[in-house]
């Protein structure tokens, strides 16, 4: 285990505390638990990408049905290979 000192004005423990108790909670648990859904969402919208209907249809058939690459996308991929070690 490790330890995460913070400093609190008095509204803000006072406020922490009310809803811990209304959690049934420590307020240790509660701050915890609070600041771990908060990373987490963070890191979600960082790294989670969420489409609707139609924009997972439009995945779904560009996966199925790639279409042709064009002259710059072939020119990106041959530049990338040509700087490629052999091997």
């Amino acid at each position: 285990m490790e330890r995460l000192e913070t400093r609190l004005t008095h509204r803000q423990k006072a406020l922490l505390k009310r809803a811990a108790d209304l959690r049934g909670r420590t307020l240790t648990d509660f701050v915890v638990s609070a600041a771990e859904e908060a990373a987490e969402s963070v890191i979600r919208s960082e790294y989670v990408i969420s489409l609707g209907a139609g924009g997972s249809a439009a995945f779904a058939r560009a996966l199925l049905d790639p279409p042709e690459p064009n002259g710059a996308l072939r020119a990106a991929a041959h530049g990338y290979l040509s700087s490629q070690p052999l091997g």
